[in-house]
């Protein structure tokens, strides 16, 4: 259960971290020299409300998912991080659990790309970093919990996504999903969480225990997508899948050939769900 010491050690932590260090503007009148509770809600991708609720003491029992994403924001590594792990009542990740860290170099990189959607996912596709340009392209993912934020869980299970596909994208898009999951899930049998995941989407959805069942085999592939937006309309995008060496992080990224009306259409749409969500 999350207590007074977890709430007080993320507001210590949240102090120390200059924003122009989280790629954030560093302008305004500011009443201590670190990150304001919108801005961490805002890189953790959680709401401001539930930050709040958190450093209050008032939240308990915060998942693994919601830790790992504050310890990220607030650049936690090693000790420190596996002590806000601790102070939430959870077992920091062991050896035997899918990797979710994002490296500091990483998470320099991510903060550069102000301009330009990019996510970060594990190896069962669960969203572990969205950055402005991201949310506003595909949705907010701040108010996602459990397994919302798999993209395997939204697209067989949930509300899916924006993304428009032909019959045959669709099936090939699927075959990927499933196929990745279960590369994680023979890479990580000890951990729960994954096995978990798998299960319910087994009993919940019979196109994915069909998939899951005939061995389904597919692989991410740079492509061209269309992204039906519901403020600007369609966008025509690049999308690149990238591996991080020596993790099992994946980056998403999306651009738009320059001079394009996709381009002015992705620019339109990146600074009215940017003003939504710091607004």
């Amino acid at each position: 259960m999350a207590t007074a010491e977890f709430g007080q050690a993320v507001r210590r932590w949240r102090d120390r971290v200059a924003p122009e260090a989280a790629g954030l503007p560093a302008g305004g009148h500011r009443r201590a020299p670190g990150l304001r509770r919108e801005e961490l809600a805002l890189l953790a991708g959680i709401s401001v409300d539930y930050v709040t609720r958190l450093e209050q003491g008032r939240a308990s029992n915060p998942s693994v998912q919601v830790v790992e994403a504050l310890a990220r924001a607030l650049r936690l590594a090693g000790a420190e991080r596996a002590h806000l792990f601790r102070l939430a009542g959870l077992a920091p990740p062991g050896p035997d659990t899918m990797p979710a860290l994002i490296t500091p170099s990483v998470q320099r990189l991510l903060d550069r790309l102000t301009g330009t959607p990019v996510a970060v996912f594990d190896a069962s596709g669960t969203l572990l970093l969205a950055n402005p340009p991201y949310a506003a392209l595909m949705g907010d993912p701040s108010g996602w919990r459990g397994h919302q934020r798999n993209a395997v869980w939204r697209h067989f299970v949930g509300p899916g996504g924006r993304t428009r596909h032909t019959p045959e994208s669709l099936r090939a898009f699927e075959a990927t999903l499933v196929s990745d999951l279960r590369a994680a899930a023979d890479r990580y049998p000890a951990d729960q969480r994954l096995g978990r995941l798998v299960a319910e989407l087994r009993a919940n959805s019979d196109r994915f225990a069909e998939l899951w069942a005939s061995g389904a085999v597919g692989r991410h592939e740079a492509a061209r997508k269309i992204i039906d937006h519901p403020r600007v309309g369609p966008v025509t995008l690049d999308c690149d899948v990238l591996t991080v060496a020596g993790s099992e992080l994946r980056i998403m990224v999306y651009t738009a050939e320059p001079g394009t009306e996709d381009a002015e259409r992705l620019a339109l749409l990146t600074v009215l769900g940017t003003q939504d969500l710091v607004g």
